[in-house]
């Protein structure tokens, strides 16, 4: 029996706008995916709080206000602290290309405003996939 993937989908910060991520969760969702949506106005502490109680494969921040580097940042930290640097890492919104070679650097996979879906459920089944299938050391 396969066992699915499971996905945190978060907003942080001040940011209200939601629709993206409720779509993207939607789609995640159908996919076969169990999603565990955060809702608005979320934590980088407690993103990552949600993350390891729910034992997620996967964390994918929303983030239209422009303050992606500082969340992204500091949401590595906290996963590299609490030795949870194997969950699979995206971002999404508004994403400058600007920043998008420094958020790979930090480990994310940028799916700026207007990437298919069919393309993020694709990427997360995979790197999942390939991350469950690698030895552990």
């Amino acid at each position: 029996m396969r066992v699915p993937l499971r996905v945190v989908v978060a907003k942080p910060g001040l940011d209200g706008h939601d629709r993206g991520a409720k779509v993207v969760a939607k789609a995640l969702k159908e996919a076969g995916m169990e999603v565990i949506y955060t809702g608005r106005h979320q934590t980088v502490d407690s993103i990552a709080s949600v993350a390891l109680q729910e034992d997620a494969d996967a964390i994918g921040l929303s983030v239209l206000s422009g303050a992606h580097m500082d969340y992204c940042g500091r949401l590595v930290q906290r996963l590299r602290e609490a030795e949870a640097s194997d969950i699979v890492l995206t971002v999404g919104g508004t994403i400058p290309e600007s920043d998008r070679s420094a958020l790979k650097e930090l480990g994310f996979r940028v799916f700026a405003t207007g990437s298919r879906l069919a393309d993020i459920v694709d990427y997360l089944n995979e790197e999942v996939g390939r991350r469950r299938r690698a030895p552990i050391n």
